[in-house]
């Protein structure tokens, strides 16, 4: 999938359009990582999944993205991808740094072509670990149309020859905090990579 494309569809959740209903075009274990995305992982609920590999795009390396709503109703979002190519493991290699930084690059733009303003991040990511992944993370935000502020934290690492980018949405108009974030992620990231 394109970086656009994931970035709209996490906008979109982020601004909380997604569709609820469950829509799963992809399959419940992806074959090249091993990972097993079922109803459920670190009670979160899977809403949907879009699989960019299969017709009509018919894309491999564009991935699949599958949507998970946790109890607080904060979307996390797992997109699974090699952008053709072999992609080291963990968080720290040179080609997960730059697809990191443009993922973040395309992220901003993307939420300001979408209308949001005071966009606000650290000036540089850092390493986050849930479970024993480590990630390149950062968690950035945005002011809406209705003036609340809306929360990003973004996490990209290598992992069996694809990037894993896992975005978790949260709002404090919707009384959802970092903390309610990071508790859904350590719940989750953990169970996602048992």
């Amino acid at each position: 999938m394109s970086r656009l494309a994931f970035v709209l569809l996490a906008a979109m959740a982020w601004a909380g359009t997604a569709t609820a209903q469950t829509q799963s075009t992809a399959p419940t274990a992806h074959a090249g990582t091993k990972l097993a995305f079922p109803a459920s992982i670190g009670g979160a609920q899977l809403e949907r999944s879009v699989n960019y590999a299969g017709p009509p795009s018919n894309r491999p390396d564009q991935g699949i993205t599958y949507f998970y709503s946790t109890p607080k109703k904060m979307v996390i979002a797992v997109h699974v991808y090699d952008g053709g190519r072999r992609v080291p493991p963990g968080s720290a290699n040179p080609l997960v740094v730059d697809e990191f930084m443009g993922e973040l690059g395309t992220s901003e733009q993307q939420v300001k072509y979408g209308g949001y303003t005071h966009f606000e991040r650290p000036s540089v990511p850092s390493t986050c670990t849930y479970g024993s992944v480590v990630f390149r993370c950062i968690t950035y935000s945005a002011v809406n149309q209705s003036n609340a502020r809306l929360y990003t934290k973004m996490m990209l690492t290598g992992f069996r020859d694809h990037f894993i980018s896992i975005r978790i949405d949260w709002s404090q108009a919707r009384q959802q905090t970092a903390s309610d974030a990071d508790a859904a992620l350590q719940a989750f990231v953990p169970a996602l990579f048992h």
